[in-house]
């Protein structure tokens, strides 16, 4: 009796591309170089603490960085950030993991929560400050994106 066959769906140039396996594409021996590049972090180890933690002009902790994009992860705990920030080269996006904080922008006002996202824009004013649901740790993970964004979510 033969194995049965297993799909793979692979993403190219934004199509999706099947196919077939007669073993799992993990069934391997292993990685034996560059194993760093498949990586999991907890962002809310103590080694992730950025210096914004406890001061409102700290600054998020980057933790990976590409020509068009940077991951940074943000913790606010006792300050609120009382001055105003614009990005001017790069839109941001904006996780909420933990806790809540409230977002200021030209644009209008937002509360976020865990699971929210938001978008500011490149060129938008903004900043960050506590509210009534604020945790005494509020993590974000911040992307910071050069390229055009367009939204897709809408549709299916």
């Amino acid at each position: 009796m033969t194995e049965p066959l297993l799909r793979e769906l692979v993403t190219i140039g934004g199509k999706n591309v099947v196919l077939q396996h007669r073993a799992s594409p993990v069934a391997n021996e292993g990685v034996v170089e560059n194993a760093d590049m498949f990586r999991m972090l907890n962002i809310f180890s103590d080694e992730f603490t950025p210096s914004n933690f406890a001061k409102a002009d700290g600054t998020p902790l980057r933790l990976f960085t590409s020509a068009g994009a940077k991951i940074d992860v943000s913790k606010r705990s006792k300050e609120d950030m009382g001055f105003w920030h614009r990005n001017i080269d790069a839109h941001e996006v904006i996780l909420c993991i933990k806790g809540a904080l409230k977002w200021e922008t030209e644009m209008g006002t937002r509360i976020m929560h865990p699971g929210d996202m938001l978008l500011i824009p490149k060129g938008i004013a903004h900043r960050s400050m506590l509210c009534e649901d604020s945790l005494d740790e509020n993590v974000l993970l911040e992307l910071k994106l050069t390229d055009e964004l367009v939204y897709v979510g809408d549709k299916k």
